[in-house]
């Protein structure tokens, strides 16, 4: 969590990222979930298993203990994807937050098993590469810390690497849907929104093409965009406007 944000303001910053995913056209019915990270406090807060969005509120929502996943606080069961979102936290120390929806077009990659492909630089001003999918998990599994396994899944196909997973914020899991990450809620969820809308350009876009072809953009265009937004180049934007006295 970022040193300015009290521990009652990540409840909050938590539960606004909750309610824009049905804003965004990210979830039918209560398809979605966000959470984020007090890492000095050992915990995360998450939003509780199908709860509606309209009927949310911050005292809803539950902190659940980042070292064994045990709730802390709340009078409601977590989300049932709660332990995927602890295994992403534990595997990668830079993530502040993570978004899971099975917004359509995103799943669509999923359940074909395709990665979403990089075709311009509406994808590479957020994703550095493909949206990549994992591996389907096994029969064991599935049977035994199912969603824990989810998580494991998408830290293999990372291979454990931080800086990938900070250049690519997000991955498919197989025939399931997407998972995006990024510092803070909020950016975990904005970073799933691009993930669909890019997923549906991708779509519209391979259409129009002869199956199985389509030309890659060229990498230097591709690796312009990223580093305008990212990195100690990055140039894109203004800075947020100083706090009122």
């Amino acid at each position: 969590m970022s040193e300015s944000l009290s521990f009652g303001d990540l409840r909050r910053e938590v539960l606004a990222a909750n309610l824009r995913i049905p804003e965004a056209g990210l979830a039918t019915l209560t398809w979605g979930n966000v959470s984020g990270v007090d890492r000095d406090a050992g915990v995360f807060v998450i939003k509780p298993s199908g709860v509606s969005y309209a009927d949310l509120s911050a005292e809803d929502l539950v902190v659940v203990s980042l070292e064994d996943g045990r709730v802390v606080e709340g009078h409601l069961k977590p989300s049932t994807d709660t332990e995927t979102h602890r295994c992403l936290y534990r595997a990668f120390p830079h993530i502040g937050g993570v978004t899971h929806t099975h917004s359509t077009h995103a799943v669509a990659f999923a359940q074909a098993r395709r990665p979403i492909p990089v075709l311009g630089t509406t994808h590479a001003d957020t994703f550095n590469g493909p949206v990549p999918v994992t591996e389907d998990l096994t029969a064991e599994q599935c049977a035994r810390d199912y969603e824990y396994n989810t998580g494991q899944v998408i830290v293999a196909l990372l291979e454990g690497d931080a800086r990938r997973a900070e250049e690519v914020p997000g991955a498919l899991v197989s025939r399931h849907g997407p998972f995006t990450w990024g510092a803070t809620a909020t950016a975990s969820l904005e970073n799933a929104i691009v993930c669909e809308a890019v997923a549906e350009m991708a779509l519209h876009t391979l259409a129009l093409y002869a199956p199985g072809g389509h030309p890659e953009p060229p990498r230097h265009l591709l690796d312009r965009h990223f580093t305008r937004k990212h990195g100690p180049d990055a140039y894109y934007g203004n800075p947020a406007p100083a706090a009122v006295r």
